[in-house]
């Protein structure tokens, strides 16, 4: 294959295009997560088989223009009074997790019979998660914006400072290695903090004055506003790598300097496909780097390094949240981010090994660590909340009673007396809260992303926060004299989640004992049945009711004539 594709960078990424879609649809097929498939190219492609990926320089320059935009992305989306709510948590979670692997890594190790040198290096490879993978599966489930998606993105920007500041210690001061270069590394951590400040302030500077009659002018043409965004990601992201806090956080920060604009919904939207596409590069040079001949050095210390960042990563992080007064769902669904390794990790052992502190048998332990908890991380993340439906007997011990964090119920000042409960507060959700409200009926509205909620209060009602497969949290709602329940709760694209949100939704409202009828939004056709067998009474179809209405103005029907818009009070597309 390698002579197939000589020299040439067009041809080798060519290649690794077609191979990524070929093994992507496969890997939907076996309804597997694109991740994982990805990852699958690039070790099929990488120097322990075909040997494909030749353009290193080229796929790495892809790779990290992806991540840049990527966490653009998230800034971009960020809502500033939540990050400031959760700064306290995200550190101490962030800090806390890191102490905990790097102590009892280095303890494991010793066991297993690892220098101590050594047991440190790996130790606190352990403590770092790989935030771009996170990132991608919340956002492909769309929990990003949840209040778990927010306090892990946190505590994951900690690690990623954390990383930041081992790695100057590490090429500064060399861990005992010539005494004059620990002045150098002092100055560099000061270097580091300082740049960080420099970039904050200028961020908020940007926002003060520039931001929104910029993108104002560039909003004359949309083509110049992507261009700028994708511009401000590269340079931020540039800038955070040239002092040393990483592409990374200046990505990040790029997103949050324009949060605050109009724009940012039409900027998000145009730069998704693009973040998918190079990103799929990232995946394909993270798997080429794993060398698989050293795989099995240490298949033992590997199993229990990988059981240990698995299991024991969640369950501190668990423990920390819980103790901070956090429900132990929302715990264990931000824990499960943490259980993994990330390419970091990889790069530190490599880095120690290149500096003669440890032999490369090392590296090939912590690759093999990274192989398992990533792949079965990405499952673990992808499935959570079957997974917590499993556990959710035994978190008890790990939850404070009142969960004095959690926002379930604030805001909502009568426990009784909705006749209809809306679950998911997008677009759809809002319309029909605020026409029930117009026409006199007291409505409820749910969602797990803490910004929809408190949009939902701002417009006078009632809302609480919450996900929608909690049985807890089903449970607890005031379903006693409602009459109606209906989910606008957005669909997982297929090949992510076995999970459709809709009938779980429907199972949970069932089994509380609501004896009111259900409704349930669907976009497409094919789903309605399913719906229907589901226990669903009434399907809402919006781009069909709203095709009817358009078409029945446009052609300037007589009101008797008009085709009925389904609303609650109808009963259109029931059940039989």
């Amino acid at each position: 294959m390698s002579d197939v594709v000589g020299h040439s960078p067009f041809a080798e990424v060519a290649v690794l295009l077609v191979m990524a879609a070929a093994i992507g649809l496969f890997g939907i097929m076996l309804r597997q997560p694109l991740i994982v498939s990805f990852i699958a190219v690039g070790m099929i492609a990488g120097p322990s088989a075909l040997d494909v990926v030749r353009s290193d320089e080229q796929i790495s320059l892809l790779s990290e223009l992806g991540i840049a935009v990527l966490l653009f992305l998230v800034g971009i989306k960020l809502d500033v009074k939540l990050i400031r709510s959760l700064g306290a948590v995200s550190l101490l979670t962030g800090l806390g997790q890191v102490a905990f692997t790097s102590i009892f890594g280095y303890i494991i190790g010793l066991a297993l019979g690892l220098g101590h040198v050594t047991s440190l290096y790996v130790a606190v490879a352990l403590t770092f998660s790989s935030t771009i993978i996170i990132v991608k599966l919340l956002s492909d489930k769309r929990e990003i914006d949840s209040l778990h998606g927010q306090i892990a993105l946190g505590f994951l920007i900690v690690q990623d400072l954390v990383v930041v500041l081992a790695m100057i210690v590490l090429s500064a001061i060399g861990i005992g290695a010539a005494t004059e270069a620990g002045g150098h590394g002092g100055g560099s951590v000061f270097s580091v903090l300082a740049s960080g400040l420099a970039m904050v302030a200028l961020v908020v500077l940007f926002v003060r004055y520039i931001a929104n009659p910029l993108t104002e002018r560039l909003a004359r043409a949309p083509e110049l506003l992507v261009i700028f965004a994708i511009a401000m990601a590269a340079i931020f992201a540039a800038i955070g790598d040239l002092v040393g806090l990483g592409k990374e956080v200046g990505g990040l920060l790029a997103g949050v300097a324009l949060a605050s604009t109009p724009y940012r919904e039409t900027i998000a939207a145009r730069l998704a496909p693009l973040r998918d596409f190079l990103l799929l590069f990232f995946f394909i040079a993270l798997g080429s780097t794993l060398d698989l001949s050293l795989l099995g050095t240490h298949v033992t210390g590997a199993i229990v390094f990988s059981a240990f960042v698995l299991v024991g990563n969640p369950l501190i992080v668990l423990a920390i949240m819980g103790a901070l007064g956090y429900r132990k769902r929302t715990g264990f669904l931000a824990g499960l981010t943490v259980a993994q390794i990330s390419e970091f990790s990889l790069i530190f052992v490599a880095m120690g090994v290149a500096l003669g502190h440890v032999q490369e048998d090392a590296l090939g332990l912590v690759t093999m660590v990274g192989l398992v908890t990533i792949a079965a991380s990405t499952y673990m993340i992808t499935y959570s909340h079957q997974l917590y439906a499993v556990f959710e007997p035994a978190l008890g011990v790990l939850e404070r009673r009142g969960t004095p964090r959690e926002p379930t119920g604030a805001g909502v000042h009568h426990e009784d007396g909705y006749k209809v409960l809306v679950f998911g507060l997008g677009r759809f959700g809002t319309a029909i809260g605020l026409r029930l409200q117009k026409r006199g009926v007291r409505v409820l509205g749910t969602d797990f992303n803490p910004l929809a909620v408190r949009r939902w209060r701002k417009l006078g009602l009632d809302a609480r926060f919450g996900d929608a497969t909690d049985p807890e949290f089903v449970a607890e709602l005031p379903l006693a004299h409602a009459e109606w329940v209906v989910s606008t709760v957005p669909i997982l694209p297929p090949g992510l989640s076995h999970e459709d949100t809709r009938s779980t939704l429907i199972q949970l409202i069932r089994t509380s004992g609501f004896r009111g009828r259900i409704a349930v939004a669907s976009h497409h056709p094919r789903d309605t049945e399913e719906l229907f067998a589901s226990g669903a009474d009434l399907v809402l179809e919006p781009f069909q009711d709203a095709a009817d209405r358009a078409v029945d103005l446009l052609c300037g029907a007589p009101e008797e004539e008009r085709t009925e818009i389904p609303s609650i009070e109808t009963e259109v597309r029931q059940a039989p």
